[in-house]
């Protein structure tokens, strides 16, 4: 009797993307994101959780904050809005009452001259001369930061890959030119658009966005900052 292949398919859960069968899909094997992203000022957080990153590929490598059953099922997802700012209070007049404008102005304060008040501060040669003393040497001791240490990653050490629309798991001593399939970007937010610049594919859903496939081949990298 022919064996037949097992059928695997990709979870439709935001942040899995695993290939699972319907035979080996156990509770809390999936590892996902409840609900969707807000893009805001700059920043990108993920609404069911609260993390967040101004770089896009360490936001979409934030691990899932719930966990279940991988599901063929696209989710669908509320478009939650961004918690309104915070008012800054606007400070209290001085409650001084006997300072005199002059004494209040913070040009006056600070020896400029001041066109309301009609006066500078007198600053005499005697004190520049007393304070300032140009023939001693100065012996200032500047301290330069020491150079990063450069990490060291064994070949055999798992290690998550950075590159956009990859944050597949992989070794170094697997790693190759074509080992890596990602966008090389930049991701573009624009007008209720999401897509990549670099393949030229726009669309108006997050979870269509999320499964745009990947246009580069190249080296998987833990580290793209580096």
């Amino acid at each position: 009797m022919e064996q037949q292949g097992v059928t695997k398919v990709r979870c439709q859960r935001i942040g899995c993307e695993a290939m699972f069968s319907e035979d080996d899909n156990p509770e809390g094997s999936c590892q996902y994101h409840a609900s969707g992203p807000i893009f805001h000022d700059g920043s990108k957080e993920w609404s069911c959780c609260k993390k967040r990153s101004h770089d896009f590929s360490e936001f979409l490598a934030i691990p899932g904050c719930k966990t279940g059953k991988h599901t063929t099922e696209k989710p669908v997802l509320t478009k939650p809005t961004p918690s309104p700012k915070t008012p800054v209070p606007v400070p209290s007049p001085s409650s001084r009452t006997d300072a005199s404008p002059k004494e209040t102005c913070p040009r006056c304060r600070q020896g400029f001259f001041c066109s309301d008040h009609g006066s500078q501060a007198k600053v005499t040669n005697s004190k520049i001369d007393n304070t300032m003393d140009t023939s001693a040497p100065t012996n200032i001791n500047v301290q330069s930061s020491p150079a990063p240490a450069k990490k060291v990653v064994d070949i055999n050490e798992p290690q998550t890959c950075k590159n956009p629309g990859c944050g597949k798991t992989f070794k170094e001593k697997d790693n190759h030119d074509t080992a890596c399939s990602y966008h090389p970007g930049p991701a573009v937010f624009h007008d209720r658009m999401r897509g990549w610049k670099c393949c030229d594919i726009h669309v108006k859903e997050f979870d269509e966005f999320m499964g745009i496939p990947p246009c580069t081949k190249g080296w998987h990298n833990a580290n793209p900052s580096s």
